[in-house]
């Protein structure tokens, strides 16, 4: 088997097409030689992974061999993919991240346990427990699981800081598909489709002060910032302290006012603004999405941080208090006044990954705002 994987990793790079490796690794899974997969996945990551920004033929072909062992059912694939992403040659937290959100979404939970007894990091572990949350498992019943899931050594994991149960607030989130040949995702963007506020310009806007600081600007757009780092995106993200009482029929005016970037041009026939009321629901899936999910040219950071990113995004656009809990964001997050809005302004793309939210506190005197926009 050694020469045969030494073959294959040797003339990968001169390789006009990768099938033929897809297709010999569909053989030898399905004589349930799992393990052959797993090596030749080790073998080229151990070769190739250091230029796998310039040979196409690695990326293809590992990215195959994983999806094809987490994806395809059976305990002994499942030991093999944990095997691949634990080494040392393949090692890399985007794959821990990337492997848990394959092997949640395709083997049962019961199939998973052996993540939290043999080869497993624990990074993996932390994302496997909460992407197997994002699915509706309950990990503190889970037999193999819910020791280590509830265990206290990992509370200071980033991770650890989210509850083992789905909120109200977070419902039933959308999630990606997987199988060996590729995935898909729902993209919850576009223009609000609740109930429209009408623009009135006669309504009063009260005395506005910025008070945007670098630290709440980097926490309320922590769930979009993949799109500027990692894809052709923008972010505004602002806060505004309101000198008296905001009225819900001001917003779209009181927009308009604050001199966004996003808005400039905004108010013609062509960029007319749209503002809507919108449930607390709809900025955690839109923003759980964005992060989970990426943008145009990449993938995000995948179900379990793209969870903690939406919460800390809700967080700072609700005004949260640094260092609460989840159940104390959440009320801070349901007595805010939510808006969905958008424009046909230059700033935004308009393609697909469209995002304008804004959020006035439960006494009308603070408003906060995110917009993301990016492109392909």
């Amino acid at each position: 088997m050694a020469d045969r994987i030494q073959k294959i990793v040797t003339k990968l790079p001169d390789m006009k097409s990768v099938t033929d490796v897809w297709k010999a690794a569909d053989r030898s899974l399905g004589r349930g030689d799992a393990a052959f997969v797993a090596d030749l996945a080790i073998a080229l990551a151990g070769v190739y992974a250091s230029e796998a920004g310039r040979i196409w033929q690695y990326r293809s072909v590992f990215d195959y061999l994983l999806r094809l062992l987490a994806t395809t059912p059976g305990s002994g694939n499942v030991a093999q993919a944990l095997r691949l992403v634990s080494s040392t040659e393949a090692a890399d937290g985007k794959l821990d991240r990337y492997a848990a959100s394959l092997l949640a979404s395709s083997q049962p939970a019961e199939e998973l346990a052996v993540a939290f007894t043999g080869h497993a990091t624990e990074e993996v572990r932390a994302c496997l427990v909460h992407e197997l949350v994002l699915r509706g498992v309950d990990v503190t019943e889970a037999p193999g699981i819910a020791g280590w899931a509830t265990s206290s050594h990992w509370r200071l994991h980033p991770l650890g800081w989210l509850p083992l149960a789905l909120s109200e607030l977070e419902g039933r989130p959308d999630l990606p598909s997987y199988g060996a040949h590729g995935g898909s995702h729902s993209m919850p963007y576009g223009p609000p489709v609740n109930r429209e506020v009408p623009r009135d310009d006669r309504a009063p806007v009260p005395p506005v002060e910025e008070t945007t600081t670098e630290a709440v600007a980097k926490t309320t757009g922590v769930a979009v910032m993949n799109w500027a780092e990692e894809s052709n995106g923008r972010i505004e993200a602002r806060v505004f302290d309101l000198g008296a009482p905001l009225e819900a029929e001001s917003v779209p005016r009181m927009l308009m006012a604050l001199g966004l970037k996003c808005l400039e041009g905004a108010g013609t026939k062509k960029a007319a603004l749209t503002v809507a009321t919108c449930p607390p629901e709809h900025p955690w899936r839109v923003l759980f999405a964005a992060a989970s999910t990426g943008g145009a040219y990449n993938s995000g950071v995948r179900g379990a941080y793209g969870r903690l990113a939406a919460w800390q995004s809700v967080a700072g656009l609700s005004g949260a208090e640094q260092g609460c809990g989840a159940e104390e964001v959440e009320a801070v997050v349901r007595a805010c006044a939510w808006y969905a809005f958008g424009a046909g302004t230059k700033w935004f793309e308009r393609v697909a990954w469209d995002i304008g939210l804004v959020a006035v506190s439960a006494e009308r005197r603070r408003l906060s705002m995110l917009a993301a926009t990016d492109t392909d």
